[in-house]
């Protein structure tokens, strides 16, 4: 599995980019949307696990961004917005699971796979 983990608290970035290659996959960081747009548009991944609570343009506009591109890619988003409305809107505006923090990495690799 190639993942992109768009996500700027380096240190949570860091953990879950070592317990994703402890798993065997791959995995590609973006610190913003900006970083996140031009690695999607350099390299397909087999999923986004996508933070909403960037600097800059949030998560949700990234995932509009590519929905409006009709790019499939599955989303993840990984956040510590837990409320049910929030919840709802990840999902209508394209996103395919949404695991709140803090979560335990078995609970990812199974939303994942």
């Amino acid at each position: 599995m190639n993942l992109l983990l768009v996500e700027d608290d380096v240190p949570l970035a860091d953990a879950l980019r070592e317990g994703v290659l402890q798993h065997g996959w791959q995995v590609a960081h973006a610190g913003d949307a900006q970083a996140a747009k031009l690695l999607l548009a350099d390299h397909a991944f087999t999923a986004v696990l996508l933070d909403l609570g960037l600097p800059g343009e949030s998560g949700l506009a990234l995932l509009r961004w590519m929905r409006t591109r009709y790019d499939a890619t599955p989303v993840l988003v990984i956040t510590a917005r837990g409320q049910l409305s929030e919840r709802i809107q990840g999902l209508e505006q394209g996103a395919d699971d949404y695991l709140v923090k803090p979560f335990q990495f078995e609970e990812l690799f199974a939303r994942v796979r």
